[in-house]
């Protein structure tokens, strides 16, 4: 069984070898991979407060956080302003993007650093499905909250449901475990792409295979990994966390690829900007909104402040 695993650390080290590489370029891939589709993505700008997702009927609506689980005064009031635009935006479930629970791990820690933030949204019935990151316990995986049922990896389908048609457009989420790519992970998302049936496929994962933050030289080795099977396996959007900021990148190979690991851990200034940047955000905790509708992906990052960082709408088409 071959593996691709990275250190719980990634530290100065990384950081060095990014420096001197000159920061994340497109990866090379076989001239044989490719998508069926493609996507085309357009800038929003509400005005503040404003929502700019559309609420269209019966679409899937979620939010994604990363890095969450400090158990401190950010993460509550990043907490609370996702419960604030829930009022707007009444989304159903939360995409967790690993690092849930920092160290220690004891029952306490899970109540501290999980149900307490989020007990608002839980009461609610919304429900959260995690990723499992490098400074989470492998236990992790057993927790009833995170919806993960003893897997390091697994897929759910959600689909709209209109009242105007039997079914709208259907999305399946990946979630994945990037402390190691082994074969039998690898075979199994290869798999799972093939047989999705869905009209949007998403993945998220902890470690970002794109970014213009401090761990690019990791990055392009988890690239080389994974990138061919997201490719030819039509993925249309990938989300990681592990970098502390907000981060969506310029479309690579027609995926579109955010950074959302600031729900509860923040690095001032770590964005390098360079031409893989569309929008950053380095400043304060965040969070993202997102709904699912027809051929559109519309997202909305917010601030702990409730200010919109960065707000727009991915379209699906064919390839040409």
């Amino acid at each position: 069984m071959t593996s691709t695993r990275f250190s719980s650390a990634c530290g100065a080290g990384i950081a060095l070898l990014s420096l001197i590489a000159g920061g994340c370029r497109r990866s090379e891939l076989d001239p044989g991979v490719s998508r069926a589709t493609t996507t085309t993505t357009r800038d929003l700008a509400p005005a503040p407060g404003e929502l700019a997702l559309p609420l269209r009927d019966g679409s899937v609506r979620f939010a994604v956080i990363g890095d969450s689980g400090r158990g401190d005064q950010p993460q509550h009031e990043v907490a609370r302003q996702m419960a604030a635009w829930r009022t707007k935006f009444p989304f159903d479930f939360v995409l967790m993007l690993g690092d849930n629970i920092y160290g220690p791990h004891t029952p306490r820690d899970y109540e501290l650093k999980f149900e307490e933030p989020y007990h608002a949204l839980l009461d609610a019935g919304v429900t959260f499905h995690a990723a499992i990151g490098n400074h989470d316990d492998s236990g992790e995986i057993n927790y009833a909250g995170f919806n993960m049922a003893g897997r390091r990896y697994y897929s759910f389908r959600r689909a709209e449901h209109r009242l105007t048609a039997l079914a709208g457009a259907g999305a399946r989420f990946f979630a994945l475990d990037s402390r190691g790519f082994d074969s039998d992970q690898l075979g199994w998302l290869e798999r799972e792409l093939a047989a999705s049936g869905s009209t949007w496929k998403v993945a998220y994962f902890h470690h970002p295979i794109y970014t213009s933050g401090r761990y690019t030289s990791s990055a392009r080795s988890l690239r080389r990994v994974i990138e061919p099977i997201l490719v030819k396996g039509d993925v249309d959007v990938v989300l990681s966390g592990h970098e502390h900021l907000y981060e969506r990148i310029n479309p690579q190979h027609g995926i579109s690829y955010f950074v959302s690991g600031a729900a509860g851990s923040l690095r001032i200034g770590d964005i390098q900007r360079s031409a893989l940047t569309a929008k950053g955000f380095d400043t304060d905790y965040s969070f993202v909104l997102m709904e699912i509708t027809g051929d559109d992906l519309f997202f909305q990052a917010i601030s702990r402040s409730g200010r919109t960082v960065d707000a727009g709408v991915i379209s699906r088409q064919p390839a040409q």
